[in-house]
């Protein structure tokens, strides 16, 4: 074993290591896999341990990590949202130098919670003193970097990495529309970071408009997912059209190939896959402007929209947007940036 990764049972994950075996010395690379919404889509190797909700196996998870974060060469963390992991490597310090922190997202902006307590604070205070002492960065997403310098004093070094297939650019024929609505898409999650009742009430003055408004709700909070469910279906009536069951992949894109507007309102780095494949199909895509994403497209000169300026269901068909997106999320740009990671 010379690589470790950590991950839990993402949607994310499974794809990632299927590349791997692909492409790489996949005897090389262990992973340690946390119950989560993929697991069902394991692949079964004796390098791939997944747990589930079972005390047992979530006890030999936690042992196998102590054990073989001690042993690999490298250590890569797919997200750091685990606070067991986070107190083994606050209490082992000394595996830091090596461990890279694939960010997500969700793991930077902690900082930005409402639920701010003692043991909120005393979390935190762990989690900074981890990432702080960090030795790699990944994320392609400079002002994800500066963040967490800024937030976290990180001082690992930066590596620039797409890293997860999901963030690729993709050829896709567009579906001959036999319909004249505008398909609109809200955020991609029920998660309430997506703002969704902002850009509804945004929308809302174009109910009468010959439009269809998608919101995709199968994964995040339930709570939240109903309250939005229970208001776009008063604003907009049958034009409302929530999404609560996740799609096969191939039927996801599909979905998005059919879009023609999409909102993604969060106030951090959140739906890169997403964002990112409508770029491509050269779709209309709105955005917060101020955000670390924003600034990252803005940087890679690709067109994106600012919710602050929507004010009309104009859309677009950007190709120059379809070009650069091709150019920079390819799999050959991927493949030579995983290879830095792992062997440089």
């Amino acid at each position: 074993m010379r690589v470790l990764h950590i991950s839990s049972g993402d949607k994310f994950i499974f794809p990632f290591i299927e590349l791997i075996e692909d492409n790489f010395k996949f005897d090389e690379h262990h992973f340690l896999i946390s119950e989560g919404i993929a697991s069902k889509d394991a692949l079964k190797a004796s390098n791939v341990f997944v747990s589930d909700s079972s005390t047992y196996l979530k006890i030999k998870r936690l042992v196998l990590t102590l054990i073989k974060i001690h042993r690999a060469e490298r250590v890569i963390i797919h997200g750091l949202f685990d606070l067991k992991l986070i107190y083994i490597l606050f209490l082992c310090p000394w595996v830091l130098s090596k461990c890279y922190w694939f960010i997500w997202g969700g793991d930077l902006y902690t900082f930005q919670s409402k639920k701010v307590g003692f043991f909120w604070k005393i979390k935190e205070r762990i989690k900074k003193s981890v990432i702080k002492r960090i030795g790699h960065l990944v994320t392609y997403v400079p002002g994800d970097i500066e963040i967490a310098r800024a937030q976290y004093q990180a001082q690992g070094s930066y590596h620039e990495c797409l890293m997860y297939l999901s963030n690729l650019y993709r050829s896709y024929e567009l579906p001959k529309r036999s319909d004249e609505s505008i398909n609109i898409q809200v955020g991609n999650s029920a998660d309430p970071s997506n703002n969704h009742l902002e850009v509804l009430e945004l929308l809302r003055p174009f109910s009468d408009s010959n439009i269809k408004v998608y919101v995709p709700l199968s994964y995040g909070n339930r709570r939240h997912a109903e309250e939005v469910i229970s208001v776009g279906q008063e604003w907009f009536g049958d034009k409302f059209k929530p999404i609560t069951e996740l799609m096969p992949f191939d039927e996801y894109l599909s979905f998005l190939g059919k879009i023609d507007i999409a909102f993604f309102n969060h106030n951090r780095q959140q739906a890169m896959g997403n964002i990112i494949t409508l770029l491509g199909l050269g779709k209309t895509v709105y955005l917060r402007s101020g955000t670390s994403h924003w600034d990252f497209f803005q940087s890679q000169s690709l067109d994106v929209k600012a919710i602050s300026e929507f004010d009309s269901l104009e859309k677009e068909t950007l190709t120059e947007n379809e070009e650069k997106v091709k150019k920079y999320f390819s799999m050959d740009n991927y493949l030579n940036q995983l290879s830095r990671i792992f062997n440089d």
